[in-house]
């Protein structure tokens, strides 16, 4: 059986900084799970809705693979990516990756994993394989997945080759990093910017500050937006909290990065950002809560709170990325 030796599996909490954590700890790279989200500038929100939507869709984080981009072109790191619409010569591509001893990164929908506890379409998931067998693949996911897991290789194929929403064509990608690799203040300052001017100046109003304020007003009208409240409502309160999202819509994640730049960087606006990160991760919470409890009462009252709790957000959030963009200035100071 071909096995990927020497493969590092922890207690994370979302699927891409899963794979790239397996990925660079097995070259030399260890990061925390909130420094690789951090790095890769993924912080992000949409608010989305349309015909083909069963219910509104609210995001926390950049588009799947972004982050990996983001991360590899700022740590310097060499990603080689293949795609492909041949299912045996993707199956080649990454089965050639394992026999040489390198765990490979596959995007997927979720649906078709066996081990997968919540039965959704999702084209945007990521996972590590390290090993395979005649009959099943051995794969990295998050801890809520079981970390180290097993799945057919029938059902491997449908993940990959299926088609819709944030799905790719079955991608798979490695990682390299330079030998004595680490990060640096800038490294880190420009993650920081990078993300925070993208929030502030989104191209249209359903990204960033100006999406959460749309979504304050918006979230308010749910009820009317469902034939079944009592499931829509608490399973997009659940999306926001349990999906991998390690809570409050990525935000625990963005603040626990915020606090581990704050060892490294001596910086107010450090400071001033990762403190309304926190009230901002508590906020979402809150917001989760009142959504599933509008789901549960069937009463509209929850919902102007949490449009209430959005408003408050639209700029707690704000003036943290405020803060966050003058952090190049000061370090140029």
């Amino acid at each position: 059986m071909p096995t990927v030796r020497d493969i590092d599996v922890r207690d994370t909490v979302h699927c891409e900084t899963t794979a790239l954590g397996v990925l660079l700890r097995h070259q030399g790279l260890d990061l925390s799970e909130p420094m690789l989200f951090g790095l890769g500038s993924g912080l992000s929100f949409v608010y989305w809705d349309g015909k083909n939507l069963d219910f509104p869709f609210l995001g926390g984080r950049v588009k799947p693979f972004d982050l990996t981009r983001n991360l590899a072109d700022r740590l310097g790191l060499e990603l080689r990516v293949q795609e492909t619409t041949s299912p045996r010569r993707a199956w080649e591509n990454v089965a050639a990756s394992v026999d040489a001893g390198q765990p490979v990164g596959l995007q997927l929908d979720s649906y078709y994993l066996d081990y997968f506890t919540a039965r959704i379409h999702f084209g945007g998931h990521v996972v590590t394989m390290y090993g395979y067998d005649d009959h099943n693949a051995y794969l990295v996911d998050t801890g809520q997945q079981g970390g180290a897991v097993t799945t057919g290789l029938a059902g491997l194929a449908r993940a990959r080759a299926a088609r819709g929403p944030m799905t790719a064509r079955h991608r798979s990608f490695t990682l390299t990093a330079p030998q004595n690799s680490s990060v640096s203040h800038e490294q880190i300052v420009h993650a920081v910017t990078a993300c925070a001017d993208a929030f502030l100046h989104p191209p249209i109003a359903n990204l960033g500050h100006r999406g959460i304020e749309k979504a304050g007003t918006l979230v308010r009208t749910w009820l009317r937006r469902t034939d079944d409240p009592q499931r829509d409502l608490p399973r997009a309160a659940l999306l926001m909290e349990e999906a991998g999202t390690g809570g409050a819509l990525f935000r625990n994640l963005y603040r626990d990065f915020l606090s581990e730049c704050g060892a490294l960087l001596d910086s107010g606006h450090l400071r001033t950002g990762h403190a309304l990160y926190e009230e901002a991760a508590a906020l979402w919470t809150e917001t989760a809560a009142l959504i599933k409890k509008a789901g549960e009462s069937g009463e509209a009252r929850y919902l102007f709170r949490a449009g209430s709790v959005l408003g408050d957000l639209s700029r707690v959030e704000r003036e943290a990325m405020r803060a966050l963009s003058r952090l190049g200035s000061e370090a140029r100071a």
